[in-house]
């Protein structure tokens, strides 16, 4: 078989409400290679010396920040969104991690919006931090779709460097998984893997258990010799207790390395 040099990571937003220490903890136990830092409103996401400590203390590396860029996150480490990039960048940089992952700009941050394209090249060539943009959905309301993201909720008609590529958005927004995947191409560094259904919600529900080729992209990677960071975002919100969601993370994980790879070439 052919495993790629990928690493399977945990977001700390995959254990929530638990906190971003407790996803350190669960790295660890279960044997995940590392984890995606979400910044957001738990302070010690926000805090490099803190996110160092639970690091060294439990020996898991942080492979990728992901920067405070959702609606609940507008105010963490203040309100410009191009300081909240320099601090994501500078806390990649600080913990070792490879990729800090962006979503497109809201569309009523007209300025950000207009100067994201570039914005986020200037910044590119700035570091050796990779920048990956994220794939989004349309927001629908009994069927009917706003365009809340600009340039557009899929990132894939502009010029960037790299991309990170989101099961569950797929099916939010009802696109082929595959197809994106095929578009990124060798822009396509960083997953975050989940499942869903096509509802209209973010579901994020763990690989396996929706209706997206989560398996068929991980074999994918593996015969392109993929060496980005595979991240488990998922939802365990609705868990009865830690147990039941150390299980869901255990699953999630088994999946991943199961189906990273691909049999190898016959010479």
């Amino acid at each position: 078989m052919r495993v790629p040099d990928a690493k399977v990571a945990l977001s700390t937003a995959s254990v929530y409400p638990d906190t971003t220490a407790d996803a350190f903890e669960m790295a660890a136990r279960l044997g995940y290679d590392g984890v995606e830092v979400m910044v957001w409103t738990d302070p010690v996401s926000q805090d490099v010396e803190a996110l160092r400590r639970l690091s060294d203390h439990h020996g898991v590396p942080v492979l990728a920040v992901h920067a405070p860029c959702l609606l609940i996150t507008q105010r963490v480490w203040g309100t410009d969104p191009w300081d909240k990039l320099v601090r994501a960048r500078v806390a990649a940089e600080r913990l070792g991690a490879r990729t800090v992952v962006v979503h497109p700009p809201f569309r009523w941050q007209r300025g950000y919006a207009r100067d994201f394209v570039r914005g986020i090249h200037r910044m590119a060539n700035e570091t050796d931090v990779m920048f990956a943009v994220e794939n989004m959905y349309p927001w629908r309301y009994r069927e009917r779709e706003v365009a809340a993201y600009a340039p557009d909720w899929d990132p894939t008609d502009e010029d960037f460097r790299h991309f990170t590529l989101d099961l569950s958005h797929t099916a939010t927004s009802r696109s082929d998984a595959m197809a994106l995947a095929a578009k990124m191409d060798r822009r396509l560094g960083h997953i975050h893997l989940a499942d869903g259904s096509g509802s209209i919600k973010d579901e994020h529900l763990i690989p396996g258990r929706g209706t997206q080729p989560c398996a068929a992209l991980l074999e994918h990677l593996a015969r392109q010799a993929f060496d980005g960071t595979v991240v488990l975002e998922v939802n365990t919100r609705r868990v009865s207790s830690k147990a039941e969601r150390e299980a869901d993370l255990a699953e999630a994980l088994a999946f991943t390395r199961l189906h990273l790879a691909a049999p190898a070439e016959v010479g």
